[in-house]
């Protein structure tokens, strides 16, 4: 597999490089907004790792072409912890986020995650139909009443969750487990809440009596009969 590293700290990324080298993996460094840019473009990646300050822009941009050419996974390093930039990261696509400075072992861990979660993903049937609801995963969109509904990547990997498990109950932690590696007090159960209750709105035709996404009492919640 190929990974892609974007970061100006060289020794950082040298280290990144020789540790992931190690593992079997094929890295390429990147020190700018450009050069990555460049690459994913014009190459086959299978993960981007992207620091989020970098000397001609933000690993956020990268992020977007990232998903946009490919539904690349994305892993984001930074020094910033707080949770206005990881919740920004998740909502423009990012599938982890890393703090710097972090141990190797566990990043590594963090990334095969990542990647086992993206191939699951990819094996989720093609569409799914819902009543007026409809599920493209090869192209990632989701409409109701043949209208597109735009969805953030936090709601759409929670939806696919969903999709991928049809007609199961799940419960909260084997939903955190969908959307996120449980990591940093932000990710808890009123995360949960949070975004099941914006799939609702956005999906439900009466989101106070939902239909779609029901909850199943004393367990957690499904989709599908």
């Amino acid at each position: 597999m190929k990974i892609l590293v974007v970061e100006d700290d060289l020794s950082i990324a040298m280290g990144i490089e020789y540790s992931l080298g190690q593992e079997g993996y094929e890295v390429k460094v990147c020190g700018n907004v450009a050069e990555g840019k460049t690459y994913i473009e014009n190459e086959v990646v299978d993960l981007c790792l992207l620091d989020l300050t970098l000397p001609d822009g933000s690993g956020y941009e990268l992020c977007k072409v990232a998903k946009e050419n490919r539904d690349i996974p994305v892993i984001f390093l930074t020094a910033c912890d707080d949770e206005v930039n990881v919740v920004m990261g998740l909502d423009m696509g990012a599938d982890d986020y890393v703090t710097k400075p972090f141990r190797i072992r566990e990043f590594i861990s963090r990334i095969k995650s990542v990647l086992r979660r993206h191939n699951k993903t990819d094996s989720t049937k093609a569409i799914f139909n819902y009543n007026n609801i409809r599920i493209n995963t090869l192209e990632a969109k989701v409409y109701k009443n043949n209208k597109e509904v735009q969805l953030t990547a936090l709601e759409y990997r929670l939806l696919l969750t969903f999709i991928t498990h049809e007609g199961q109950a799940l419960s909260r932690n084997q939903l955190l487990e969908g959307i996120w590696d449980i990591a940093g007090d932000f990710v808890n159960d009123n995360t949960v809440t949070v975004y099941i209750k914006r799939l609702r709105d956005k999906l439900e035709d009466d989101p106070g009596n939902p239909t779609f996404i029901t909850t199943i009492r004393g367990i957690g919640y499904k989709v599908g009969r």
